[in-house]
């Protein structure tokens, strides 16, 4: 039996007088694509900051593999599997594309601070071994050219290919990736499917936000459908694509359904 690895649980959020989400409630089953889409505004952004607690929730809860997240930090959130990516990307200014991707394995690291100030034996190893694994990641997403170039300099799309390598340096259980397709060429879209592919097929949970329709229709397992702050639709890519509360959701803001 398939477990559920990321569960929402009646979510709310008010900012003022303003509902942003309204009792929303949707399972994602460990080891698949979720896809998280809407019109601008619907409130998918706000699912992903609630579930990592970037904002409080008004009411309900998120859940991992069974277990709440509601007040957890940000870092034990990630320490028990939870990883993130932003809409916009972030990559840590002064340091190279090599250096970012590490960064995403320090909670993972097991020697000590004073061994790696000491470089001792068990540090230099370490580190080796990770530095091996970043430039892994690097290859395996077309970005080892810039290895050694200040991440800030990238191209944007490459800024966004590289903070999801970071994010997977991190080794996580579900990895949520707030609108990945961003910023990309066609190409690059293509070659973020296939990473998404592969990553889903070494039992990573994915759930991401995108406006890439085609994208989406063609890797997402599930669709999870947001108007208004409320789920409409919940289902494949064949039962979302005929639905009539998406097609009304999306006549007029996103032609792309239409076309996808």
């Amino acid at each position: 039996m398939t477990r559920t690895a990321l569960e929402a649980i009646n979510l709310s959020k008010h900012f003022g007088g303003v509902l942003a989400l309204n009792d929303t409630s949707f399972t994602v089953p460990e080891g698949s694509l979720c896809a998280l889409i809407g019109p601008n505004g619907a409130g998918k952004s706000t699912i992903f900051n609630l579930i990592t607690n970037f904002y409080p929730a008004s009411s309900g809860e998120a859940r991992l593999f069974g277990e709440t997240l509601t007040g957890c930090p940000a870092a034990r959130i990630a320490a028990r599997g939870l990883v993130r990516t932003f809409q916009t990307a972030r990559v840590f200014p002064g340091m190279t594309a090599l250096q970012n991707v590490l960064a995403g394995a320090r909670m993972h690291q097991h020697s000590s601070g004073l061994a790696q100030m000491l470089w001792l034996r068990g540090a230099r190893r370490e580190e080796q071994a990770l530095s091996r694994r970043a430039e892994g990641l690097l290859d395996l997403v077309g970005l080892s050219a810039f290895r050694d170039a200040a991440a800030t300099d990238l191209p944007m799309g490459a800024q966004k290919m590289l903070e999801v390598t970071r994010a997977l340096m991190a080794r996580p259980r579900v990895l949520l990736l707030d609108e990945p397709a961003a910023g990309l060429n066609d190409t690059e879209t293509v070659e973020l499917a296939a990473l998404l592919r592969a990553v889903r097929g070494n039992g990573v949970t994915i759930m991401v936000v995108e406006h890439n329709m085609a994208l989406v229709m063609n890797i997402a397992d599930q669709i999870v459908v947001l108007d208004a702050g409320c789920v409409v639709a919940d289902g494949t890519s064949v039962e979302i694509r005929g639905n009539p509360r998406v097609i009304e959701a999306y006549v007029g803001r996103d032609e792309e359904v239409a076309s996808a």
